[in-house]
């Protein structure tokens, strides 16, 4: 869920930008879509749609999750590979401001907002269940534990919740550096294969408790291995046929449309290992658009799309806020009629893309490149290619 600071770089790859987009608008739908919102099994598309089609708008949120893990694991191991050929020569202190820089601002952001709704007192963002505490919610958060905070309470307020996936996150992203420095490389690859096939068996062995049945560290984990997985595939095979391409983006796309549309077949007859399906799925895809789309920019119809990808991290973090302003004000106008509640479903998705736009050019994307660009007190001058992108001339 993360964009690069532009300026000095090259255009984009359309087709992973599609693919987070896609991801964070099954995020959108499916917050949108629950029971207790604004479902569109309750509205007049249901006498035209097929049931499936209806699930599969409304009810992929958890699995886009993990197609964002995927990608997140693959853009940032290969961006590390990019600059410095192996992980074993990762530039630590680049890479956790690098991290930083991109996070912080935006978390931080969302944390006091959040915390002045809670002290406000609006009931969709006030922290009452037994047990939790807007203390415990912030200290859950910083300390990328609000999974496991609320694995042992329970669910917090939407807006709060979708904290989880950064908390998993953001824990492999600071060990990551540690391990790669650590490990020779055959050992670091035969460790992130062994944490990638876990993912069945760690969701297996988690189904006791629901919200860490979910939220666990290790599937996540293992879904962002997957993603640098196929960094270092498209490192050693970097020049792949249009042909093998064009099959591994097909074989990906049926293994995507399989688990989204046909996933409660899938999870019956597989049981976890569906979710292994998904993300080795995208990630064929992440490797198909990595060479097939590379700097390009989105054909006609798709630019849309791919905006939707390049913003995700701030409509991921900020959506909740147009979410449940709209499902307010559709409740109190039209409740209990929801026959029509799919009109208001493009304009609050657009709503959300303006706001991440929004966020990005006024937050984001200055305290990025500030935070970056900071010099410690006598530095030395660097010349034009040790100097970050946004000094270069």
């Amino acid at each position: 869920m993360q964009a690069s600071v532009r300026g000095a770089e090259p255009l984009r790859n359309w087709g992973i930008d599609c693919l987070r987009g896609l991801a964070i608008l099954l995020v959108v739908l499916n917050h949108l879509g629950l029971g207790f919102r604004l479902p569109l099994k309750k509205s007049v598309l249901m006498d035209y749609l097929p049931t499936r089609a209806l699930n599969a708008l409304s009810f992929n949120g958890y699995e886009a999750v993990f197609i964002f893990f995927v990608i997140s694991g693959f853009l940032i191991a290969a961006k590390v590979l990019s600059q410095h050929s192996n992980l074993q020569t990762l530039d630590w202190r680049t890479f956790y401001l690098r991290r930083a820089s991109r996070i912080l601002p935006l978390l931080l952001a969302l944390l006091a907002v959040l915390a002045l709704l809670h002290g406000v007192g609006f009931a969709d963002y006030r922290i009452q269940a037994p047990g939790q505490s807007l203390g415990g919610a912030l200290f859950s958060a910083l300390g990328l534990h609000l999974n496991w905070y609320e694995g042992q309470t329970t669910w917090l307020p939407a807006s709060w919740d979708v904290l989880w996936s950064l908390s998993i996150e953001e824990v492999f992203y600071i060990g990551f550096p540690v391990v790669c420095l650590l490990l020779p490389r055959k050992l670091l690859l035969a460790g992130l294969v062994l944490l990638a096939l876990s993912l069945p068996l760690t969701k297996a062995a988690l189904q006791g408790n629901e919200i860490w049945s979910e939220k666990a560290y290790l599937p996540g984990m293992a879904a962002i291995a997957i993603g640098v997985l196929t960094a270092f595939t498209a490192q050693h095979w970097p020049h792949l046929t249009g042909r093998t391409a064009r099959l591994l983006l097909a074989l990906g796309g049926v293994s995507l449309v399989a688990t989204l549309v046909w996933g409660q077949f899938l999870e019956a007859s597989l049981h976890e290992g569906y979710m292994l399906v998904l993300t080795l799925g995208a990630a064929a895809m992440v490797l198909a658009c990595h060479h097939l789309f590379r700097n390009a920019l989105a054909p006609r119809g798709l630019g849309w799309l791919a905006h939707m990808g390049q913003l995700s991290y701030e409509i991921y973090l900020s959506h909740m806020f147009v979410v449940l302003s709209t499902v307010a004000l559709f409740r109190h106008f039209y409740a209990p009629n929801l026959r029509w509640d799919f009109m208001v479903y493009i304009p609050c998705i657009a709503l959300c893309v303006w706001l991440g736009a929004a966020l990005q050019r006024w937050l984001t994307l200055p305290c990025e490149r500030y935070l970056r660009c900071a010099k410690p007190a006598g530095a030395v001058p660097q010349s034009i290619e040790q100097r970050p992108i946004c000094e270069r001339p």
